[in-house]
């Protein structure tokens, strides 16, 4: 199982719709305009095939103060940030740290995805690994931790996304 979580708007409905659609093309191919999303209110199960089945559990940014009731049976986390909105970093902070302190969590394979570089208003990745501390984070955490720049609209590094989650479901039972 993996979770993907982070704050709302961030772009998590839409990553997934994006990636199981990227699956369905073995990688590769356009993948059209952005299909419409809507704010998850809960949670969406959705099944990727890449090499094999992943169940991709997304959980609403609204749902935070409960994420911990899903952490079990994780064996990947894909954590999504705005990239667009600095407004939005510490509290996105303040949950990766809670994230990465949980003992269920522990063996997780993490991917924390800055989304949104397609728009004007980015930071770059420099910028939010600085504000957030992300090298003493990463130092610090029991967790394998990779970061990745994405663009879940235009579909920028989502194959980077896609092999990722192979490789950390490679060994899985």
């Amino acid at each position: 199982m993996c979770l993907l979580l982070g704050a709302t708007g961030v772009g998590k409905s839409l990553l997934v719709k994006r990636l199981q659609k990227l699956s369905s093309q073995d990688g590769k191919g356009d993948l059209g305009d952005p299909p419409p999303t809507r704010p998850t209110v809960g949670t969406n199960l959705t099944d990727i095939v890449a090499h094999k089945k992943i169940t991709i559990r997304e959980l609403g940014g609204c749902m935070a103060p409960i994420w911990s009731s899903y952490y079990g049976n994780c064996r990947s986390l894909l954590f999504m940030i705005d990239a667009s909105d600095p407004t939005q970093l510490s509290a996105s902070c303040a949950h990766l740290l809670g994230l990465l302190s949980a003992d269920p969590l522990a063996e997780a394979s993490v991917l924390i995805l800055f989304n949104k570089i397609d728009l004007p208003c980015f930071m770059t990745i420099e910028e939010m690994k600085s504000l957030l501390r992300l090298p003493d984070i990463i130092a610090c955490a029991k967790q394998n931790i990779t970061t990745a720049e994405i663009s879940a609209r235009k579909g920028t590094g989502l194959p980077d996304v896609l092999r990722w989650l192979q490789d950390a479901h490679r060994t899985s039972v």
